[in-house]
């Protein structure tokens, strides 16, 4: 897989499912087409790796140093929510109902591409996002980011 592109509504059901737009799952390679982790987002919202990206990034936990307390906090508050999750026979998700209250979740939903990673917002909170953000705002962080300030 190369990443993701795009972003897509959905609606949750009453169970917590949602269906993985067709666009989403047109991008996944074969090996990732069923399992995923499912995470809490760095902002109030859910992250969904494929295994094939999940995995290196598990493999570089693992070789952070325990004994420094900030690594400790780090993985413990990270991996806090992860769980495994697959689609199911009608390419539907079910959303663990901590992860849902963490990311705030009612019934309509984001799924916004992340690289190398799918984001999953309350439909409200992701449009705020982008209203409380001006193009020049946009701009001034893309300079920064992206290295357009740097002689």
């Amino acid at each position: 897989m190369t990443g993701f592109l795009g972003e897509y509504e959905a609606t949750l059901d009453a169970k917590g499912r949602f269906l993985l737009p067709t666009g989403f799952r047109k991008q996944l390679g074969e090996a990732d087409s069923h399992q995923f982790v499912l995470n809490r987002g760095f902002e109030k919202c859910l992250s969904l790796y494929p295994m094939s990206e999940w995995m290196p990034l598990f493999e570089q936990l693992k070789k952070l140093n325990d004994f420094d307390p900030q690594v400790r906090a780090f993985k413990r508050y990270f991996l806090a929510g992860a769980t495994l999750v697959e689609l199911d026979s009608a390419s539907r998700i079910l959303l663990p109902k901590h992860l849902m209250e963490y990311a705030g979740l009612s019934r309509d939903i984001v799924l916004a591409a992340n690289t190398n990673k799918i984001e999953i917002w309350d439909k409200q909170k992701y449009q705020a996002l982008f209203d409380n953000f001006s193009a020049e705002a946009f701009s001034q962080l893309a300079s920064k980011v992206m290295g357009g300030d740097q002689p």
